[in-house]
């Protein structure tokens, strides 16, 4: 059986006191939400992953950090390392995010080696991919999705990429109003779960957890989290809000 999983990721937002008063609501309230099987994931800024782990202890709630750099250690003035966010207590990472390739040129070739690095820390990433909105209005967005992982995700052995969850992002879907619909996304999740059977066998594709990283929100959660190859989702504005991030959650239900 596949996790399901819901990640919250609070981008830039939120001071380390607003934080907390956020995983206050959503520790008070999960349970009641939160089905059997299902995963419930908080990704702060770097500035309170350890405050936030702290308060995280005892829940059932886990914690990821939004992203690492692809060195151990060394003079990367401003970068944070899988080992320290592994030592704060983090079980996750974010790697490849949309943002981070936009606004930071993340190139393919450091994404894979943060991938690689992530899991050899024994972490989870949460490995992110998708295409622009020209890339889908031209027809490309296969193209696109295939060439990431090939070139981000494939070097990989088939035990290591089983410990990877995938998040895919219509990019042209977040923050534009525009919305994918939840045949969309089974249909890229599904030649998403196809790419990797090609590649690793099906028993390896049937086993990894594919999210849906598009303006999901409450009112949309249940029927994209109804699709056979959609196994959660990677949220981001709604995630700032203890009621719609637990809606969200509930959509499993």
């Amino acid at each position: 059986m596949r996790r399901k999983i819901v990640a919250g990721n609070w981008k830039m937002n939120k001071t380390v006191s607003e934080g907390l008063s956020l995983i206050e609501a959503i520790k008070a309230n999960v349970a009641k939400v939160q089905g059997a099987g299902v995963d419930v994931i908080v990704s702060p800024p770097y500035v309170m992953l350890s405050e936030a782990a702290k308060a995280l202890q005892g829940s059932s709630v886990k914690l990821s950090a939004q992203n690492c750099h692809q060195e151990e250690s060394g003079a990367y003035t401003g970068e944070i390392s899988a080992t320290m966010i592994k030592a704060i207590g983090a079980e996750y990472i974010i790697i490849g995010h949309s943002e981070r390739r936009q606004y930071f040129n993340e190139t393919s070739a450091s994404i894979a080696k943060k991938v690689s690095v992530v899991l050899s820390k024994g972490l989870t990433p949460i490995y992110c991919n998708g295409e622009v909105k020209e890339e889908r209005e031209a027809g490309k967005h296969f193209e696109v999705v295939q060439r990431q992982m090939e070139q981000e995700l494939f070097h990989l052995s088939a035990e290591e990429v089983k410990k990877v969850v995938i998040a895919y992002e219509p990019v042209w879907a977040i923050g534009t109003g525009l919305t994918a619909s939840p045949d969309q996304a089974q249909e890229i999740h599904a030649f998403i779960r196809k790419q990797l059977s090609n590649k690793y066998g099906a028993d390896v594709a049937e086993s990894i957890s594919i999210l849906y990283g598009g303006s999901c929100k409450p009112d949309n959660a249940k029927e994209i989290f109804s699709k056979k190859d959609v196994d959660g989702g990677l949220i981001g504005g709604a995630a700032l809000k203890a009621e719609d991030f637990l809606a969200i959650v509930n959509g499993f239900n």
